[in-house]
């Protein structure tokens, strides 16, 4: 083992020598193994397209943070019952501000290499605007645009100058490439979510980390339906792939599960 210095959020090692460095902590003299393996906290992890990237993380030797909304059993839980210790379920709902502080108390003195938010809900694929009641529209907005926004803002400290921050989009955020029409209050909701997240990044004055909005393709889940082109097995890998391949490059991108750039 060796000395090394590690970029850290305030709090992270109370009694440790720091010095300020920007908006960030540089953490030095402090005895850390090399081999130690990374961490990724996944919002919204309890099924479909959160629970497969807990698992593929998992299966990389990572250790796992992950989040379900309730007290439930899901099957995130069983997956923690085999994964040997490594990891861990924490419980919040995005729409609620209260539990979103109250897990930032709980994690604030952790540091995670990978901050990930997987949230999404939809109404119908037909349900255009003139049909959508006030209601719906504020549910799946809250859902997918500020919810999201909000795990970013108040996680974000934790990240590492060497991390990565990324929320789970779709390519039906995509104003350019909206062509067809269809599922309309969705497809808005996913586009709030990637201009907040590129007004955030515009609010990270020289940033080093890594922030990746990404497409996972349509997959057969829950909410992408049984005639969905591609099964969780062709997409989650290549979306960790690309998620790695960010790693160390400083910037906001939109790209899909093969590493393609999308259009805004």
């Amino acid at each position: 083992m060796a000395y090394v210095g590690r970029t850290i959020g305030p709090g992270n090692f109370p009694g440790a020598r720091v010095f300020a460095s920007s908006r960030y902590l540089i953490l030095s003299d402090v005895f850390m193994s090399p081999s130690a393996p990374s961490t990724a906290l996944i919002i919204g992890a309890s099924r479909g397209l959160g629970l497969a990237l807990a698992e593929e993380y998992l299966r990389r030797g990572w250790r796992v943070v992950a989040t379900v909304r309730g007290h439930d059993q899901t099957p995130l839980h069983a997956l923690a019952a085999r994964s040997e210790g490594r990891l861990e379920i924490e419980t919040v709902d995005i729409v609620d501000p209260d539990q979103v502080t109250a897990l930032r108390q709980r994690l604030g003195a952790r540091s995670f290499d990978l901050l990930f938010v997987n949230a999404g809900v939809a109404n119908g694929p037909g349900e255009t605007i003139n049909k959508t009641s006030t209601n719906e529209f504020v549910r799946v907005m809250v859902t997918n645009t500020l919810g999201p926004m909000r795990m970013i803002e108040a996680f974000e400290s934790l990240v590492p100058v060497s991390g990565t921050i990324g929320v789970m989009s779709s390519g039906l955020g995509s104003v350019a490439d909206n062509e067809t029409g269809g599922w309309e209050v969705y497809r808005a909701s996913k586009a709030g979510l990637n201009t907040l997240m590129r007004s955030f990044a515009a609010r990270q004055t020289n940033d080093p980390r890594a922030l990746v909005i990404m497409c996972p393709g349509w997959v057969r889940t829950d909410m992408g339906g049984p005639d969905a082109s591609l099964g969780i097995e062709d997409s989650i890998p290549r979306v960790v792939d690309t998620i790695s391949s960010q790693s160390g490059q400083a910037g906001l991108r939109y790209l899909d599960y093969l590493g393609r750039t999308v259009r805004w």
